[in-house]
């Protein structure tokens, strides 16, 4: 419950401007489970809150590890500018997800010893910056196969 308590506190984001490059690059150092790899993108900035955006991405990012360990994969973080806004893609080579209904219900979770509180929190995060999180298989599911991998796509404002 205290973690669920926190959510409900987040405080306001307090903005300053954030070179994407060093942000998504001083994050991606943080793993050391599995290889992340950080291909980039364009020279970018956000105004946001440095804290928070790195509390979403740590939290992306240790998911997509934390998939990538079950197969002996790997991560990449790339991104790119989509009209006026900066788009962070965490993908992992996984075994996917089968199902993206509940992913962002508080308490849910696919781990058993998961709170179910991180994708919340990433969700939160983005939408008081003005953006979104969404998540989905990189190969979706076909008949008589399991899904592949998965994609976080966080979609910020362009300063």
């Amino acid at each position: 419950m205290g973690a669920y308590a926190s959510l409900s506190r987040l405080p306001p984001p307090r903005l300053g401007t954030i070179d994407v490059a060093e942000w998504v690059a001083r994050t991606a150092k943080l793993e050391t489970r599995v290889p992340v790899t950080v291909r980039g993108g364009p020279a970018a900035t956000l105004e946001a809150d440095g804290d928070q955006l790195d509390q979403l991405l740590i939290n992306l990012v240790r998911n997509a590890a934390e998939a990538a360990l079950e197969v002996g994969g790997a991560v990449e973080i790339t991104w790119t500018a989509v009209a006026g806004a900066i788009e962070i893609r965490v993908e992992d080579d996984g075994p996917g997800i089968a199902d993206t209904e509940n992913l962002f219900v508080p308490f849910f979770t696919t781990k058993p010893a998961g709170t179910g509180i991180g994708l919340v929190l990433c969700r939160q995060i983005a939408e008081a910056h003005g953006g979104s999180v969404q998540l989905e298989p990189v190969r979706p599911t076909r008949a008589g196969q399991a899904a592949q991998g998965c994609v976080a796509r966080v979609r910020l404002p362009a300063a």
